[in-house]
């Protein structure tokens, strides 16, 4: 396999893996309180910028309610962690507001926002 048919295989991995988290984000958001993560991919934010960028967005932010799910780790190893979820108007009013330091990620959040 040459440098191209490499690089190929990981553009179209990466686009699987956007469609799918981004399918997953609209199903949450439309079913009810999802977490900030989700609400940012729905509004628009790249899914990279969105996972980076998850944790500030949501800090200070009143959680509607908490989950604990179970996520993989290496291997066959799980971990239950809990999940803060925001309601719609929780999450459209901290993005309105929200702009991280990063001047390229401050851009796309400003260019949501508008």
């Amino acid at each position: 396999m040459n440098a191209n048919a490499r690089t190929a295989r990981a553009t179209v991995r990466t686009m699987r893996r956007n469609n799918r988290v981004t399918r997953a984000a609209h199903k949450a958001v439309a079913a009810g309180p999802a977490s900030a993560k989700h609400h940012m991919i729905v509004a628009g934010v790249p899914v990279a910028t969105a996972e980076r960028f998850a944790g500030a967005f949501s800090r200070g932010m009143v959680a509607t309610d908490k989950v604990t799910v179970e996520i993989k780790l290496r291997g066959r190893v799980t971990k239950r962690v809990e999940v803060k979820r925001y309601d719609a108007d929780t999450a459209a009013a901290r993005m309105a507001t929200y702009r991280p330091k990063d001047k390229t990620a401050a851009a796309v959040f400003e260019r949501v926002a508008a």
